[in-house]
């Protein structure tokens, strides 16, 4: 079953109320970071293309690449199988990234299907693409298809956060913060922008771009 999907700044609400009945320490973080953003993006291979561009880089450097890809019109997986991994380097791509950019090319993903698919299958699906790892395939998952129940909690700020909100004596593992989000379901994505909300105002930085 794919479950609900969050469609609008309602949705968001909705998570919310359950969320602050079921642990009243969301309802304190919600009181410092005020209501969440929707925060819904496209889908498609475009996204990922760019989650793969944004990989350890800055997220001026990243713009700046994906910029040169849009004006060669290299943002297709047909006009990417039409060019080597040469020509994607010239346009600011490492090695590496070219690689796996022609790999989510030639990955032959269907993306409609995506949208109908639960949640473990579009992750067991993406992270067999060379260069989408768990972390890369949640996120698109959570935002890019609205997923209402997924988590990330490979992300740092999340284990950042949920260690200040929570008073743990240490930041928990990806494992551990996992099973602690269980107890979140079925609104773990609101949960999860939550806790990105909440470390934004506790570190004063942003914890995913």
């Amino acid at each position: 079953m794919v479950g609900r999907i969050i469609e609008s700044d309602a949705c968001v609400a909705e998570g919310v109320t359950w969320l602050c009945g079921a642990e009243p320490r969301f309802a304190r973080a919600l009181e410092l970071t005020g209501p969440l953003p929707l925060r819904r993006r496209p889908d498609g291979f475009g996204q990922l293309l760019s989650a793969i561009v944004s990989q350890q880089v800055s997220v001026a450097s990243a713009r700046a690449i994906w910029a040169r890809l849009e004006a060669a019109g290299m943002t297709s997986p047909g006009a990417i199988r039409a060019t080597d991994e040469e020509g994607l380097r010239a346009l600011g791509l490492s090695r590496q990234k070219a690689s796996y950019a022609v790999a989510l090319a030639g990955a032959g993903i269907d993306f409609d299907a995506l949208r109908l698919a639960p949640t473990d299958e579009v992750v067991k699906t993406l992270v067999a693409v060379k260069g989408i790892g768990i972390w890369t395939a949640e996120i698109y998952a959570m935002f890019s298809l609205g997923r209402a129940d997924v988590f990330a909690p490979g992300d740092l700020a999340l284990q950042e956060s949920a260690r200040l909100l929570f008073d743990l004596p240490e930041r928990p593992k990806e494992r551990a913060l996992r099973e602690m989000a269980e107890a979140w379901s079925p609104w773990r994505s609101v949960a999860a922008r939550a806790l990105w909300a909440y470390y934004h105002v506790a570190k004063q930085r942003e914890g995913i771009a």
